[in-house]
């Protein structure tokens, strides 16, 4: 499923659960290296407003859908993909990277959170080796000589998997800057998903997220925080909506 962004296209290349673990089962046994982006409307906005946040989307390796609305749209244009939330993608990925037998790499957060994601990950995948936890200071350039050092610390950790909760626009860029500094690493763009695990942050019950209203829980929990995005999402749906009913035709 193609989305307009900007001066370009992003693609939906990853369609269902089956083929994205296909694709990092492959890579983790190949030692190549990946980034794993995880599309939702907000992305769509930061796309078609920011070159920089393209030219990261465009080194992402294998990209997945994150957001019903993605969801819906590649549904109105008959071409549909599966709902893969980057929060739902992280104890999947560790199973596959112990059964490969890698270790990964957290970076995001804080210390305590990481730590405690770190517990929680080798309850749920038994085996799981983490290699290191990194929480980069606030403010941090994910392009600049700090983000080379942790890529290089991570490298060395004999990390081949590495969970990034960082926030977009900033984990993407990190994971592009990573294909380059340590190119025999997965970097999987996850937001909130290691928060989550260490009870740092609290998600949706699932009821509500069968009910497709996340995003509601997410608005009443974060006001100021997600009125704003929320609305210039809404902003840019009619035209995806057209363009998705364009493409239904193709």
């Amino acid at each position: 499923m193609k989305f307009t962004t900007g001066s370009g296209e992003t693609i939906v290349n990853i369609k269902t659960r089956p083929v994205l673990e296909d694709a990092v089962t492959t890579r983790l046994a190949s030692g190549q290296g990946f980034a794993l982006a995880t599309l939702n409307l907000d992305h769509l906005v930061k796309l078609a407003r920011d070159p920089d946040f393209r030219a990261a989307y465009k080194a992402q390796d294998l990209i997945v859908a994150d957001g019903n609305p993605i969801v819906w749209l590649s549904r109105l244009a008959r071409k549909p993909v599966e709902l893969m939330p980057g929060s739902d993608l992280v104890v999947p990925l560790c199973a596959l990277a112990q059964k490969a037998g890698q270790s990964v790499a957290l970076v995001g957060s804080t210390d305590d959170s990481l730590r405690r994601a770190a517990d929680s990950l080798q309850v749920s995948v038994p085996g799981l080796i983490v290699a290191c936890h990194i929480a980069p200071p606030f403010g941090f350039d994910p392009e600049g000589p700090e983000a080379d050092a942790i890529l290089r610390r991570i490298d060395a950790s004999g990390a081949r998997l590495c969970f990034l909760a960082l926030g977009s626009p900033k984990q993407e860029r990190f994971a592009a800057r990573g294909r380059v500094m340590a190119p025999k690493v997965g970097f999987a763009s996850i937001g909130a998903g290691l928060d989550f695990l260490s009870g740092n942050q609290t998600r949706a019950p699932r009821w509500v997220r069968q009910l497709a209203l996340e995003w509601l829980w997410r608005l009443l929990g974060q006001p100021r925080r997600m009125l704003l995005r929320y609305i210039q999402c809404a902003m840019i749906l009619p035209g995806h909506t057209f363009d998705a009913m364009r493409k239904r035709f193709e």
